[in-house]
């Protein structure tokens, strides 16, 4: 920890100096007259004062931070931001995993397999982060919500062009994005955003196992490269059809080409003959390969009947699927390939969305809104493993009988709801509502037929009390209802077989208990929890914000893995070590969130000029969570980190036009007790990105940058309550630097 913060405040300190220079030069300067100069000020809406004027707590961010790094990724936006981390592609906020947080796209569910990593920030208008949920959108969301709002038509000409170019290993790729919107005759007006972009990224990676009891003792060492191409963009059509109707066609298409390869040597430092199956090579080689695509498509359209009405109308339909193939190659210590694994597959995607609205005053405090939505999403997927023994030259499949059979599964989401917005006083406003959502899964396919609906009502209550009616200050309240429905994949009853222990041929030996094979649960159930937040906001007068939150979650039916089970199988002539999700009791989990963000200034007046141009903002929070059906200690909900520590600041220099910034994230290790016979351990991660952004005429600007610098080694350690075996995985994560030129016309 002592590092990062080093590093951090060494790179403020030029920042610090710098503004102090540009404030006693502008001291000393002689002034050619004495006459004063007449001062026009105009102030825009900043995100601060949107995000004050919302009737709940959310946190909105445009533009400065979307373009403040140059990011080609909307992931590398979303690690800076308060309360929020990305880990594997996935978002995480309040430490919760990914599957508690919600991810929109224009206030809909996002595609299947849609990854923040395919999405250019250029293509974003902003950003709403909300922590409890509301009634006209999903309550799927027990950490919170992620709400991205596509480009909207500009309502002047716009055409920008950036080109820019990453390293991170081996080969620069490079980037390139192109928006162009305008405002055409009879109200129409569009905005054409589309985006290419390449990676190319390459992790050293070690692991070291003890399994069988403590009779195999194996380590390894090796590397794994990921690199692809993508293309995405999102184009909008708004056409006014009057003073207060709107109609708007909202396009989403992505596509990418993936490839990732790897090596891994593996060394047996112990082996107990009789008592294991050892891996079948020293030398592993991987290769995986495919594609990725998604389209959608939405019509909506606006209508303010007078003063007091108003009605929102939603259609949209979608495709999308993805295939891919991985190759195992396996080589004994002479160099001979012994094995060969491939697996493939593909899936296709289908989806159909409707969804209306309609809201009207009652009286002078309230707005009333009704509304509701129909979802059918369709799933075919097909998926097989065959292995090729290259001593026998003979072909089987891992798992006869299962292995390249299809599965579907159909999935239908409706939901109504209603609300009140309440402006009761000068001090005091309420928001009500209540929500019924149902999501009904229908699959068939060999060994995964099931039929599972879930129903869940959700009651909602915000509460904002102002302690001084002319004042900005707020006190916000929320009690809400949300849930966590389980996922197809969770649900389907296919088994996943640990492939060092084979079922068939001669070699069938019975896993054990650190190595089990997985399969679904068709009877799982969705969780509930029961929301308390509460947050104290205060607005200062130059932009800047301090604010204290605390939250409650109080959930049930919490999902996570059982412990393993020695049983009969359908798939092994011997009885196998088995894991599968359970529904436990219950779970809670609550928290305290600091921030703090503003001119430095206005937040520290006795050591900065009110001209020194630099900002600073800073969130910490920490997290506490307790799962009632698993011993302690530690026995905390899987990836909650006690705490997390986000800091930055940026600075613009007066005398050349230059700005500059840094953002650090830094998290502890920390153990959580996954079952009575597992624990993880999870190693301690921080990171620091950096810019700078020189503008080099009124059309053209280039910005410099790099990302994931100081980062530790990342990983997790395994191990057994009732066992010596351990499981130690780590990899070596690899900073980028990146250069963007942005030329508007």
């Amino acid at each position: 920890m002592k590092t990062p913060a080093l590093a951090s405040l060494l790179l403020l300190c030029p920042a610090l100096v710098l503004a102090q220079q540009e404030v006693d030069r502008a001291a000393t300067q002689p002034t050619q007259n004495n006459q004063l100069e007449r001062v026009s000020v105009t102030r825009t809406q900043t995100d601060t004062d949107l995000r004050r004027r919302e009737p709940i707590a959310k946190q909105l961010y445009g533009r400065e931070e979307l373009d403040k790094y140059g990011d080609t990724q909307l992931s590398d936006v979303l690690k800076r931001l308060p309360g929020i981390n990305v880990s594997g592609g996935q978002l995480r906020m309040r430490g919760l995993g990914g599957a508690y947080t919600q991810i929109l796209v224009n206030g809909e569910p996002a595609p299947p397999g849609f990854s923040l990593d395919n999405l250019n920030p250029a293509q974003v208008e902003r950003l709403e982060v909300t922590k409890a949920p509301t009634a006209d959108q999903s309550a799927q969301a027990i950490a919170g919500t992620l709400n991205i709002i596509l480009k909207d038509a500009p309502r002047v000409v716009q055409k920008d062009l950036r080109i820019g170019t990453t390293y991170s290993s081996e080969k620069p790729v490079i980037n390139a994005g192109f928006t162009y919107g305008d405002r055409i005759v009879g109200g129409l007006g569009f905005v054409l955003p589309i985006s290419v972009y390449q990676w190319n990224f390459v992790n050293e990676t070690d692991s070291d196992r003890l399994r069988d009891a403590g009779a195999t003792h194996l380590t390894s060492n090796g590397w794994d490269r990921a690199h692809g191409r993508g293309f995405n963009m999102s184009p909008r059509l708004n056409w006014k059809l009057g003073d207060d109707e709107t109609l708007t066609l909202q396009g989403f298409f992505v596509t990418n080409q993936f490839r990732n390869e790897g090596e891994n040597t593996t060394e047996i430092l112990q082996s107990t003959p009789g008592q294991s199956v050892l891996p079948p090579s020293v030398l592993d080689s991987t290769h995986n390969r495919g594609t990725f695509s998604a389209q959608r498509v939405n019509l909506q359209y606006n209508n303010r009947f007078g003063e007091d009405r108003r009605i929102e109308l939603r259609a949209g339909v979608g495709s999308g699927g993805a295939d891919f193939n991985y190759d195992f190659y396996g080589r004994n210590q002479a160099g001979t390939p012994v094995i060969e694994r491939v697996t493939a597959g593909d899936n296709s995607n289908r989806n159909a969305t409707l969804s209306g609205k309609y809201s009207q005053y009652a009286g002078e405090a309230h707005t009333v809104t009704v509304g509701g939505e129909l979802e059918r999403r369709t799933r075919d997927e097909t998926r097989s493993t065959v292995e090729t023994d290259l001593v026998t030259n003979t072909t089987k499949p891992l798992l006869p009988g299962v292995e390249g059979l299809p599965f579907n599964a159909v999935i239908t989401r409706t939901a109504a709801y209603a609300q009140d917005e309440w402006e009761i006083n000068k001090q005091w406003s309420a928001y009500f509502g209540v929500r019924q959502e149902q999501i009904k899964t229908v699959s068939e396919g060999a060994g995964s037929e099931f039929n599972s609906t879930s129903k869940v009502t959700t009651p909602l209550l915000h509460l904002n009390f102002k302690p001084d009616p002319k004042g900005r200050d707020l006190i916000r309240g929320s009690l809400t209802r949300s849930y966590k429905a389980p996922d197809v994949q969770q649900l389907i009853a296919r088994p996943t077989i640990n492939t060092d222990y084979p079922v068939t041929g001669p070699n069938v030996v019975v896993n054990t208990e650190s190595t089990p094979d997985r399969i679904g649960n068709p009877n799982l159930k969705p969780e509930l929890a029961t929301g308390l937040d509460l947050a104290y906001e205060s607005y200062l007068p130059a932009g800047g914000l301090v604010s204290i939150g605390v939250f409650h979650r109080s959930i049930t039916n919490l999902i996570r893995t059982d412990r393993p089970r020695l049983q009969a199988v359908s798939w092994a002539p011997t009885q196998r070590w088995v894991i599968t999700q359970v529904n436990l009791s219950k779970a809670t989990t609550q928290g305290l969130e600091l921030e703090v963000k503003g001119r430095a200034a206005e937040l520290f007046p006795s050591l900065f000029e009110p001209t020194t141009a630099l900002s600073l903002r800073a969130s910490l929070n920490f997290y506490r969570s307790s799962v009632g059906d698993i011993p302690g200690p530690n026995n905390r909900l899987e990836g909650q980190q006690p705490w997390q520590f986000n800091f930055g600041a940026d600075y613009r220099m007066k005398s050349l036009p230059i700005s500059m910034g840094f953002s650090a994230q830094i998290a502890p290790n920390f153990d959580v007790q996954q079952s009575a016979l597992t624990s993880q351990e999870s190693l301690a991660s921080r990171s620091l990105d950096a810019f700078a952004a020189m503008q080099l005429s009124k059309e053209d600007s280039v910005r410099l940058s790099v990302n994931g610098l100081l980062q530790p080694k990342q990983g997790t350690l395994v191990t057994y309550a009732s066992l010596p075996d351990y499981n130690l995985n780590e990899r070596k994560p690899v900073a980028w630097w990146a250069m963007n030129w942005e030329h508007k016309f």
